[in-house]
C-alpha cells in the first residue's frame, strides 16, 4: 500500500482527493476487518460466564455494540481499533455496574482463552487497562490486514433499552446523576445514542471528520505520545459543531474552510462551551440545575451530546492541540495559492435566549451570545423600552444568592450559557439597588434611597409580593431592621442582600370560663 503523503503539503483545492484517495477505507478492506470482529462478537453472544466474587448469577450479553470510528462509520484507511460496548444481564442500575465491572471483565478475560476460534486468529490479551471506564484490550490477526487488529471491549448497564417515551428516558438520566459516578464512567450505557449522534451524518461531514481526525493523529497524537490528549470523540463532536453553526447543516461545503474553522476553534479552546438538546432536556429541573453548575467550571466544555454528566473536554492538554492547530494555519492545507482560506463564523457558544423581567412591564426576550458584553444587553434593552434611567441587571439560579451583572462582564462570567431570565431595575440617583431574599430562596432586586426610612422599603414589598408591612419582618447582616431608620443606619450599600421573614402571629391567651 502506497504512503499517504503529507497534509501539510496538500494545498487546501485538492483536500477533497486526498480524503477519497487516502483516508477514505475500501468496502473490502473493511469487511475484511469486521469480519474477524464478528469472531469475537459471536463468542460474546453465545458465551454464558460464570458469576463469581459477588456476582451469583450466570452473566449472559443482552448485545453487543460497535462504536468509535468503526461504528459511525468515520473510520481512516489502515486504522484497525475496533472498540465494543457489551451490555449484560448482571447490570440492573448505575450502582451495580460500578460495583461489578471489573468482576465482569476478568470473568470476559478467563473465557477468551477457551474460545478455539479466537485462538485460531493469535489472540493475544494486553490485559485490562485502566480507563474511564477500565476495559479489555487484546489483539487479534488476520491475513489480510498487516497490522494486528486491536479490539477494546466494555461492559455497561443497559438503561435504555425498550424505553421510548421522553418522560422515562429523563428519569434515566435523573438516575444517573443521583448515581453520583466519576464523569464519563457511565457513558458507555449511553453508547448507541453517541454512535447515531456521528453516524447518521452527511457523508461529506464524514470527510471533514476523517480529515480532522488524520491530522489529529498525525500531528497531534503522533508527536507527542505520552500526553494526556483528548479522544477522537472530542474532536468530532467539535468538527459536528463547526459544521453545524458554520454551515446551519449544509451538505454543500468546503473541506479546506472546515478544517481551518475547527483549527480556529482549537486555537481558542479556553472560550468553548458546547452542548446539545437532541437527547435530553433542561427543561427537566434536576439536569438544569447539574448543567448550570457544570458550565461554571474552567473550560473548554464540550458536553456528551448522549451523556449531560460527562463534560468530554475535561482533564486534557488543550494547550498542545491548540499549538498544533496555530501551526496547521500556516500550512498547504489553509491556503488557496497564496491567500488563507476563510473560516466560517462560528462562535465559541451558542446564542441564547435571555428574558428580561421588569416589575409593571412585560417580558422582553433577547437573543444574546454569552461572551457578548452585558453594556450591549443594556443598549439592546435601552432601544426596546426607552428607558432613561441608570439599568441594573441581575439574576438568581437556585440555590444561590442573586448577583449583579455588571456592564464590563458578559454572560459566560457567571457561567451562564443556557436560555436565562435576569431582572432589570431601574434607578435614578440618589438611589442604590438591594436585593431582598424571601423565605422561599428566592429573591427579587427593589429600588432606593439610602436616606429613605425601612418602612419605605416595605411599602414596595407589599405591593409587589402581596405580603402586608406588619408582617414583614427584615433583617441584615444578623440585626433586625426598625421601620423607622433610615438605611444609612444600618450601613447598607449597593447590591447588599436583606433578609425577608413573615412575623410570627402572636398567641392571644383565652380568658378563663
Amino acid at each position: 500500500m502506497a504512503l499517504t503523503p503529507e497534509l501539510y503539503d496538500t494545498s487546501a483545492p485538492r483536500l477533497n482527493s486526498f480524503v477519497a484517495q487516502y483516508l477514505q477505507p475500501s468496502r473490502e478492506w473493511k469487511e475484511e476487518v469486521l469480519e474477524a470482529v464478528r469472531t469475537v462478537e459471536q463468542f460474546l453472544r453465545e458465551e454464558t460466564f460464570q458469576g463469581e466474587h459477588g456476582l451469583t448469577q450466570d452473566v449472559r450479553v443482552l448485545k453487543v455494540v460497535k462504536v468509535g470510528s468503526f461504528g459511525n462509520g468515520t473510520v481512516i484507511r489502515s486504522s484497525t481499533e475496533v472498540e465494543l460496548v457489551v451490555f449484560l444481564s448482571c447490570f440492573h442500575s448505575f450502582q451495580e455496574e460500578a460495583k461489578h465491572h471489573k468482576t465482569a471483565l476478568r470473568l470476559i478475560w478467563k473465557r477468551l482463552w477457551l474460545c478455539q476460534d479466537l485462538l485460531a486468529l493469535g489472540l493475544e490479551v494486553l490485559g485490562l487497562v485502566q480507563g474511564i471506564p477500565d476495559a479489555l484490550v487484546f489483539t487479534i490477526h488476520t491475513k489480510e490486514t498487516a497490522e494486528p487488529i486491536t479490539v477494546t471491549i466494555v461492559p455497561a448497564y443497559r438503561p435504555l433499552g425498550s424505553l421510548v417515551t421522553n418522560s422515562q428516558r429523563l428519569q434515566v438520566y435523573e438516575n444517573l446523576i443521583k448515581a453520583c459516578g466519576y464523569p464519563g464512567n457511565f457513558s458507555p450505557s449511553f453508547c448507541e445514542l453517541q454512535r447515531n449522534f456521528v453516524k447518521h451524518r452527511p457523508t461529506k461531514l464524514k470527510s471533514l471528520l476523517r480529515l480532522v481526525k488524520h491530522w489529529y493523529q498525525q500531528y497531534v497524537k503522533a508527536r507527542c505520545p505520552r500526553a494526556m490528549l483528548p479522544p477522537f470523540y472530542t474532536l468530532e463532536l467539535l468538527t459536528i459543531y463547526a459544521w453545524e453553526m458554520g454551515t446551519h447543516g449544509d451538505e454543500n461545503f468546503s473541506l479546506d474552510e472546515g478544517l481551518a474553522t475547527v483549527m480556529e476553534l482549537l486555537k481558542e479552546y479556553g472560550f468553548l462551551c458546547i452542548y446539545w438538546t437532541k437527547n435530553y432536556t433542561f427543561q427537566n429541573p434536576i439536569i438544569e440545575d447539574f448543567v448550570r453548575k457544570a458550565f461554571k467550571r474552567q473550560r473548554p466544555i464540550i458536553l456528551d451530546p448522549a451523556d449531560p454528566t460527562h463534560n468530554v473536554a475535561e482533564g486534557y492538554r488543550w494547550d498542545i492541540v491548540a499549538q498544533r492547530a496555530r501551526q496547521c494555519l500556516k500550512q498547504e492545507c489553509c491556503y488557496d495559492q497564496e491567500n488563507p482560506v476563510p473560516s466560517w463564523n462560528v462562535k465559541s457558544a451558542r446564542d441564547i435566549w435571555v428574558t428580561v423581567e421588569q416589575w409593571g412591564y412585560p417580558n422582553l426576550i433577547l437573543v444574546v451570545n454569552p461572551y457578548e458584553p452585558i453594556r450591549n444587553v443594556k443598549e439592546k434593552i435601552r432601544l426596546s423600552r426607552a428607558s432613561l434611567g441608570l439599568q441594573r441587571l441581575s439574576f438568581q439560579t437556585p440555590g444561590s444568592e442573586r448577583q449583579l451583572l455588571s456592564s464590563h462582564n458578559c454572560l459566560a462570567d457567571f457561567g451562564i450559557f443556557l436560555d436565562t431570565p435576569i431582572c432589570l431595575l431601574e434607578t435614578v440617583v440618589p438611589e442604590i439597588q438591594v436585593f431582598v431574599k424571601n423565605p422561599d430562596g428566592g429573591s427579587h432586586a427593589y429600588a432606593i434611597d439610602p436616606n429613605s426610612f425601612i418602612i419605605s422599603l416595605k411599602q414596595q414589598i407589599e405591593d409587589k409580593q402581596g405580603l402586608l408591612r406588619k408582617q414583614q419582618q427584615l433583617e441584615f447582616q444578623g440585626q433586625q431592621l426598625q421601620d423607622w431608620l433610615a438605611f444609612t443606619s444600618y450601613g447598607i450599600q449597593d447590591s447588599d442582600t436583606l433578609i425577608l421573614s413573615e412575623k410570627k402571629a402572636r398567641e392571644v391567651p383565652l380568658p378563663y370560663s
